[in-house]
């Protein structure tokens, strides 16, 4: 099951369990640890964990501007962004967990408040993407369960609900083929069926990854080719964001 396909109920249940998942690692690590890397190269889980509190933010303002239909960016650039949560990593480990906390709460609030039809107002993401205020949900959805992860204290994509997982893939090849990016690779998750990302390609000439749907996911998301098969020495997945 997609995540897009849930209800509304769903799927703000399965973002707020990947806040609480998020959040839960997130205590669980000593002040001092904050300051150390994160799994994002370059990032460490200062930067990381600011992010996670502007990103809240940010959804906050689109969630506005579908309130009220008066345009709110996300950011007021991609710069800005980047800025912004140089900035945050620097502040006190005290003031990172509030605002994780804090904006999580009241985007959390913003989205319980939104009448039926504002939901379906169309915003415009941070990449330049047109799309309903809905697809705000699946947006955090992803920040929250990916980056509990990218925490590197324990968290697993095994422990990723399957909607969230399925979507993942989805939005993955799509961004892949859009871009011309990935030709050659097949994904085989389990005994499914696979899914060739430049199916045009001779099969001759295809690398075929396989795994289980969290391995597979955690390969083609940049995180790590635990678990999966068939990968040849120095290839990794394509960006996809």
């Amino acid at each position: 099951m997609n995540f897009r396909h849930l209800t509304l109920a769903e799927r703000l249940d399965f973002t707020r369990g990947g806040t609480e998942q998020l959040t839960r690692h997130l205590a669980e690590l000593r002040d001092d640890e904050v300051a150390e890397q994160s799994v994002l190269p370059g990032w460490t889980r200062a930067h990381l964990v600011a992010h996670v509190g502007y990103n809240a933010a940010a959804l906050c303002r689109l969630t506005d501007w579908a309130a009220t239909g008066i345009e709110t960016p996300m950011y007021d650039s991609v710069e800005q962004r980047g800025r912004e949560i140089d900035d945050g990593a620097g502040d006190s480990v005290q003031v990172l967990r509030d605002r994780v906390g804090d904006t999580a709460r009241l985007l959390d609030e913003k989205w319980h408040s939104l009448s039926e039809s504002a939901w379906s107002r169309e915003v415009r993401t941070i990449q330049g993407r047109t799309v309903p205020a809905s697809e705000t949900i699946w947006m955090r959805a992803r920040e929250v369960w990916i980056h509990a992860v990218d925490l590197g204290n324990g968290a697993r994509f095994s422990e990723i609900p399957d909607p969230v997982l399925r979507s993942l893939v989805d939005d993955v090849i799509k961004a892949w083929r859009n871009n011309g990016l990935g030709s050659g690779l097949t994904l085989q998750i389990s005994e499914e069926e696979p899914i060739s990302i430049d199916p045009d390609r001779g099969r001759d000439n295809q690398v075929s990854i396989s795994g289980d749907l969290a391995a597979v996911v955690q390969w083609i998301t940049g995180r790590g080719a635990e678990g999966v098969t068939g990968l040849p020495d120095g290839v990794d997945a394509p960006r996809w964001l």
